[in-house]
């Protein structure tokens, strides 16, 4: 099994950065694959950023060249950098880990970007 907590969320303004840290209860080198989701009032859930275990990062379009997903290993933790953040990157954050073909979520983390 993996728990994993979320942290970091809040509100900024448009414009703005924000830096969410997900931490795993095991090693990030054992979990096939980590990333961020997020979901909005009314929307589905969507991939916001992942990173397999040899480090391969995966992007949403909308979130390239402003979102970056990164790790450090030795805290068993992923983070995700949010930058030029906008209205509409308003949404529950999740943190997700597949692990043994299941994936694990965290209990998410709110960010509301508003003026």
């Amino acid at each position: 099994q993996v728990q994993l907590v979320e942290s970091g969320g809040g509100l900024v303004q448009p414009g703005g950065s924000l830096r969410l840290s997900c931490v795993a209860s095991r090693s990030i080198f054992s979990i096939n694959a980590m990333g961020w989701y997020r979901q909005a009032p009314g929307k589905q859930r969507e991939l916001v950023a992942s990173i397999t275990s040899g480090g391969s990062t995966n992007y949403a379009d909308s979130m390239k060249g402003r979102f970056t997903i990164s790790r450090r290993s030795t805290q068993n933790t992923v983070y995700l950098q949010m930058n030029s953040l906008k209205p509409e990157d308003t949404a529950v954050y999740y943190c997700n880990a597949e692990f043994m073909l299941r994936d694990y979520w965290g209990q998410g983390t709110q960010v509301t970007v508003s003026a």
